[in-house]
């Protein structure tokens, strides 16, 4: 014990500070820093002042009778009061020169853009698809529903959100109070189907890209709800894990974008259905400031 010590504790005092390095307390680990970029979860941020001070909306949204996919599960009891700053795509500076390919598809017609997207041979998925599946819903749309990318189902039938995770997704949008069709539109961030329904690749991602920035810009939905890791990471241009990008508003192209979990997803991992109604309600929330 050292001099000093000996004095403070003959005195009634202990140090209020710890020296760092080896003399530290090694037991106790060093509080990680927070940045503007950490992702906070939702549903372990609650404060008392934000339950003091949530909007009305927020809360009847958190309080809302248990949608029946939800099979049980608990629900949320936080939505937060305002939405947060959108995160920009891409700086200005960032934006790739548009091909002459991208600048014929922006400016197509909805019936051209369809016929273009039929006939399509930009990548190598035109030599295993059965069909294309450009997407289905209402036009105008004021939302936008984006899967990653057509399955076995899709493939054949030329429509997204087919079989299981298709009534899925429908049972979701019901819960909110949206339909299929009816003032909603659904497509992929790819419009043909991948062998073996294996991740897509960034050229193919890249050649449809175009087509889904011409659909966004006919249909001009209010809000966009991008289902699945791999429309989240295209659509955003990160490889940043789903659960770091849901549970707050980015932004695609202008217009406000929230992440939530694939129907597919879901109907493996029961336990995670309760972050997906979270986001729903986020979502729900979100576009009705926008409606303000």
């Amino acid at each position: 014990m050292s001099r000093r010590t000996q004095i403070l504790k003959e005195m009634g005092l202990t140090p209020l500070w710890r020296l760092r390095g080896a003399a530290a307390d090694e037991a106790t680990p060093p509080a990680e820093p927070i940045s503007d970029t950490t992702p906070v979860a939702l549903a372990t941020t609650v404060t008392a002042a934000s339950e003091r001070h949530a909007a009305p909306a927020a809360r009847q949204a958190a309080a809302d009778e248990p949608p029946a996919w939800l099979d049980e599960a608990p629900l949320p009891d936080y939505l937060p009061e305002s939405m947060p700053d959108a995160d920009l795509l891409l700086p200005a500076d960032a934006q790739p020169a548009l091909s002459s390919r991208t600048q014929g598809i922006a400016r197509l017609d909805w019936p051209a853009l369809q016929a273009e997207v039929a006939q399509c041979t930009a990548c190598g998925l035109c030599q295993t698809r059965s069909n294309t599946v450009f997407g289905v819903g209402s036009q105008p749309a004021d939302w936008l529903i984006i899967g990653e990318a057509p399955g076995a189902e899709e493939d054949k039938q030329g429509e997204p959100f087919v079989g299981q995770a298709g009534k899925l997704l429908d049972n979701m949008l019901a819960a909110i109070g949206l339909q299929r069709g009816n003032g909603v539109f659904i497509a992929n961030v790819l419009k043909c189907r991948p062998p073996q329904n294996r991740d897509p690749n960034p050229h193919e991602v890249n050649q449809c890209e175009p087509f889904l920035l011409r659909q966004i810009e006919l249909l001009q939905p209010k809000l966009i709800v991008a289902v699945g890791r791999i429309a989240a990471q295209s659509l955003l241009k990160t490889d940043a894990r789903i659960g770091a990008l849901r549970g707050k508003v980015h932004s695609y192209h202008g217009v406000p974008l929230i992440i939530t979990y694939h129907p597919a997803y879901l109907l493996r991992s029961q336990q995670e259905k309760a972050k997906a109604w979270q986001d729903l309600c986020l979502a729900r929330t979100t576009f009705a400031k926008l409606q303000r």
